[in-house]
């Protein structure tokens, strides 16, 4: 009888503790579940929300990203942001240039920006003209890919740039104030690029045409990234300064980057 009360009661202790023990797994259970769901409405949050690939531009025509100092951290790469003008002057904002040449535009770009900081408001010696500010861009020729994403509630453009062939991109840089005017140019037909020859009247000009070619002289020997360049020279005559950008320099851009005219005002 006495055992029999002992196996009673074990049996008892036993079955209190397994019912513990189970209710113990099911809050364990309901725990790992929670954590599992908070992780994954993190990542959620976290992973951008995409759009189909589109291509925007003109399979004949020049497109320019035009960066504009701020950084993004995009699928683990830091990419520089600014905005796509487009053929035909459409101009697409918050724009991330992600893939090849992201570090390269960068670095580019803050030389740049260091520059302009340094110079900008200085007088030109030859043409007691100041200095004004300088902005680089990134041309493609044909159409860019475009990925439309949301990234904490904010809608970018994001380029593939590692779909875009080497060949079809170039950096430029000219007067901030005339970009759009230097891609509308470039899309013009009739258009050509021209060498200044150092003995040309331009230089003597009193206004931002005559001082930009000293300017950009000027920043090429402050860097070695940025060379001189040419004149953009529209049909009609028209004429903008830019300089050259050593990397990227695509082989699709050798009429820009090393022309074979020479401009003269009477030509």
């Amino acid at each position: 009888m006495a055992w029999f009360i002992w196996a009673a009661t074990l049996k008892g202790l036993f079955w209190r503790f397994d019912g513990v023990m189970g209710a113990l797994k099911y809050v364990i259970i309901g725990v790992v579940v929670a954590v599992v769901v908070v992780i994954a409405l993190v990542l959620l949050l976290q992973t951008p929300h995409r759009a189909p690939v589109q291509y925007v531009g003109s399979p004949s025509g020049y497109e320019a990203f035009v960066p504009n100092g701020q950084t993004i951290n995009y699928n683990g790469q830091t990419d520089p942001v600014g905005d796509l003008i487009l053929n035909n002057g459409t101009t697409i904002y918050n724009v991330i240039w992600n893939g090849q040449y992201a570090g390269t535009i960068i670095n580019n770009h803050n030389q740049i920006v260091q520059l302009n900081s340094q110079f900008v408001g200085q007088t030109d010696p030859i043409n007691n003209q100041p200095y004004v500010p300088l902005q680089d861009l990134y041309v493609i020729k044909g159409q860019v890919p475009v990925e439309q994403v949301t990234i904490n509630g904010q809608t970018y453009y994001v380029i593939d740039a590692n779909n875009i062939n080497p060949a079809d991109i170039a950096g430029f840089y000219t007067y901030q104030g005339w970009v759009s005017n230097f891609v509308e140019a470039m899309n013009t037909p009739g258009t050509y690029a021209a060498g200044l020859p150092g003995n040309s009247p331009v230089y003597d000009w009193a206004n931002i045409t005559g001082t930009l070619p000293h300017q950009i002289i000027l920043y090429h020997q402050h860097s070695l990234n940025l060379a001189g360049g040419g004149l953009l020279v529209l049909p009609n005559e028209t004429i903008i300064p830019y300089g050259i950008i050593y990397s990227p320099s695509g082989s699709a851009f050798s009429s820009f980057i090393a022309p074979s005219r020479v401009y003269n005002i009477s030509s």
